[in-house]
């Protein structure tokens, strides 16, 4: 049976309970925050000692299902005010599903001790962890494998997080060891540094698969999931030859690549960073053009990013990233859009933020547009908790306020990703409702308002994108959130009706349950309803749901659009019962 760890910093004692029995098909996201909304009074600090911090791993870790090693990160937000999940790749999760964990619980006020939290087949126990705070996380890495094994995964926090910083991130480690999967949004990495717990190492040496109760039904559903992916042209072709940079190329001819800080819709040196360059750079400096950042990933999205001499920089350089730290600020130069990517990975800050801030930084004046080499030098501010570094390390919102700037492109505080939501209106949607913020994986609407995939909604027009951003965001929380299987895998599902119905088979057959689609899409409804129901006790109201206004009263260039979409439509999706069907 599978257990909750909860961690006491305060008294310094890790101590196994059971699953309540109502959560037994409860993972990842669905876990996170039913925990979070049980446990952590909504207008708690959330930087304070009766805030908690949530890791889970989803349903189907530590099995061979494809891809299914993502972890989520539950907590109240220090950034939005509000419930936050955060998830991320690497080996974390697909460890703590072996070694039979559902979740891990840290509570309590540390009063100055330093953690490390150790767990293994034998147990778990608290470590003294003074000696690798203030180390950044590819240091704290390398130094958590010489003391406890080459073998250990990690979930750490870097620099950023130990000083509170409200965009600071939970790192993960890769394969190779690497501190390079982020659950970047919402300052979770602020929350696990105030609960003095600099570090989880994880050991499941001697451990064995996940247990499944119908192994042949398994069998057959993962490889009906493992067909789907492989068939499909964008987790087949697109992301493995180009990874999430072939959208740059992608994005900025739809018009909706946003630019010098959310002011047009297209950045005429889109070339220089795209997937393509990416791609290529890759080839020529011996890194890797294909890579995988947890054990089972069959879409290798990502890469390994070498500078001109074929030294590694970063793994990987991602879509997003690439955005924030490149077109968003007027800057062209990959090689230091990849440094700047190693540095949020090494202090453990979010790419999309720091971009973000960068952005609106410049509209103040703080730094001219472009100037990638000052850019790099101001995270050195971040690392040495100067009031500077104090000033860009807290987000876009708190830039904003420091600056003087208005044109802040956020939602409930949180900074918005890599699509203009004039230019592509379903995610404008999800950006406006999600219970997380601003973030573009709740509800994944450029798949079908660009990519055409799961239908065809025109991302230029108000109509039908409420519905399209409600369907996705209640699947995505049902079906991949809570199950720890990477969202990429949404594209086959959205087209081929046999691999989304092998998701439930899958969890049905490891759980010896009976679950069907519909029931997957209402455990979805039910997870956005708790969050919502958490957001609108922390204070968060329709208000908050909103865009900020200059979105509707600035047309974006080149198509000349603004935000329309009607707030009671907003309200509509909101409203998460009762459930909406998937189409």
């Amino acid at each position: 049976m599978a257990s909750i760890l909860r961690v006491d910093v305060g008294a310094g004692t890790a101590t196994f309970e059971d699953l309540p029995p109502d959560l037994a098909t409860y993972g990842g996201r669905a876990l996170t925050s039913t925990l979070v909304a049980r446990e952590v009074d909504p207008k708690a600090d959330a930087l304070g000692p009766d805030n908690k911090i949530v890791f889970a791993p989803g349903l189907l870790a530590g099995t061979t299902a494809p891809n299914s090693s993502r972890i989520s990160v539950g907590t109240k937000s220090p950034l939005t005010g509000g419930i936050k999940e955060a998830n991320a790749g690497g080996q974390a999760a697909g460890r703590l599903g072996r070694l039979g964990i559902a979740a891990i619980i840290v509570q309590g006020d540390p009063k100055g001790k330093k953690y490390v939290l150790h767990v293994s087949k034998d147990g778990a126990r608290m470590d003294d962890g003074a000696a690798f705070w203030g180390k950044s996380n590819y240091d704290t890495a390398a130094a958590l494998r010489a003391a406890y094994g080459a073998k250990v995964a990690t979930i750490q926090v870097g620099p950023a997080g130990e000083h509170s910083m409200r965009n600071s991130t939970v790192a993960t480690t890769d394969p190779e060891g690497n501190p390079a999967r982020h659950a970047g949004r919402g300052g979770v990495g602020a929350v696990m540094g105030a609960r003095g717990l600099k570090a989880v190492v994880i050991d499941d040496a001697g451990s064995e698969r996940a247990p499944i109760k119908d192994v042949e039904r398994f069998e057959k559903a993962r490889k009906t999931l493992v067909e789907g992916v492989k068939a499909h042209p964008v987790t087949s072709q697109g992301l493995t030859n180009f990874g999430t940079a072939i959208l740059v190329n992608i994005i900025n001819e739809a018009g909706a690549f946003p630019t010098h800080n959310f002011h047009d819709g297209r950045f005429d040196q889109a070339e220089a960073i795209s997937g393509e360059t990416v791609h290529q750079n890759c080839e020529d400096r011996g890194g890797k053009r294909s890579h995988g950042c947890m054990t089972g990933c069959i879409v290798h999205c990502s890469n390994v990013y070498n500078d001109k001499d074929g030294k590694y920089i970063s793994s990987g350089v991602e879509y997003e990233t690439i955005w924030a730290l490149g077109a968003n600020c007027d800057n062209a130069d990959i090689d230091a859009i990849a440094r700047m990517d190693y540095l949020c990975d090494d202090l453990g800050l979010d790419t999309i933020e720091m971009g973000g801030t960068f952005g609106v930084a410049m509209e103040g004046g703080l730094l001219p547009w472009g100037d990638a080499a000052r850019m790099i030098e101001l995270f050195e501010e971040v690392r040495n908790n100067t009031d500077l570094g104090k000033k860009i390390g807290n987000g876009a919102g708190h830039a904003g306020k420091e600056f003087g700037v208005t044109h802040v492109p956020t939602v409930k505080n949180q900074s918005m990703p890599a699509y203009d939501p004039r230019g592509i209106k379903g995610i404008g949607v999800t950006y406006a409702t999600s219970p997380m913020g601003a973030d573009h994986t709740s509800g994944y609407a450029v798949a079908t308002n660009v990519l055409g995939v799961g239908g065809s909604v025109d991302p230029l027009k108000a109509e039908g994108q409420c519905g399209l951003s409600r369907n996705l965001q209640e699947a995505t929380a049902g079906f991949f959130d809570s199950t720890g299987l990477c969202l990429f895998l949404a594209f086959p599902c959205l087209d081929q009706p046999e691999s989304l119905a092998a998701i439930p088979e899958l969890v049905s057959a490891k759980y010896g349950v009976e679950i069907t689609v519909a029931d997957m899409v209402a455990a979805g409804s039910k997870v956005l309803d708790v969050e919502l129901g958490f957001n609108r006790a922390a204070g968060l109201t329709e208000a908050d749901d909103r865009l900020p206004e200059f979105f509707s009263n600035e047309p974006l260039p080149p198509h000349n659009v603004v935000w329309d979409v009607p707030s009671a439509e907003l309200d509509e999706v909101c409203a998460w019962s009762p459930v909406i069907e998937l189409g």
